[in-house]
């Protein structure tokens, strides 16, 4: 496994709310076009404390998920929690145990930074890692729900 880009998309904060949308918009649309994922992961849950700064996040998000759907990546969404509990072991690891944990996994000369940046590449690792069980998980639990609507068929008959 390795990294190969990470950093954050920018906006004036001077800018109007509607035109930082547009610009983060635009800006990952680049991205997307420019790497070629497969998959794209999010965190699940942010705890803000500030109602304006959560509603601006939930916009930002929005526009990330659209982006994204435009562009036919499947997002996976996941907690904080369970990102800990994959690099760390522990789901109360603290940002320092986790960005020493991704620097170490990913053979990296020092950690990512900033904090949101250790943290998406954190998201990153915990997908790669458990992206290919989740979708054997996925592919037999929608085959056992076709046999079952073929048995239900069959005793319809």
């Amino acid at each position: 496994m390795s990294l190969r880009a990470c950093g954050l998309i920018h906006t004036d904060a001077a800018q109007e709310l509607p035109k930082r949308l547009e610009y983060i918009f635009h800006e990952l649309q680049k991205l997307l076009a420019a790497y070629q994922p497969d998959q794209v992961a999010m965190e699940q849950n942010f705890f803000l404390k500030r109602a304006v700064t959560m509603a601006n996040t939930v916009m930002t998000r929005g526009v990330i998920i659209l982006a994204c759907q435009l562009a036919a990546k499947p997002i996976s969404f996941y907690p904080p929690k369970r990102v800990k509990m994959m690099l760390c072991g522990t789901g109360t690891a603290d940002k320092k145990q986790v960005q020493r944990m991704v620097q170490l996994t990913l053979s990296l000369d020092k950690a990512p930074s900033p904090d949101d940046v250790a943290d998406a590449v954190a998201i990153a690792v915990c997908h790669a890692k458990t992206a290919p069980l989740n979708a054997m998980i996925n592919v037999k639990a929608a085959f056992l729900e076709k046999i079952k609507a073929a048995k239900a068929a069959q005793l319809k008959k």
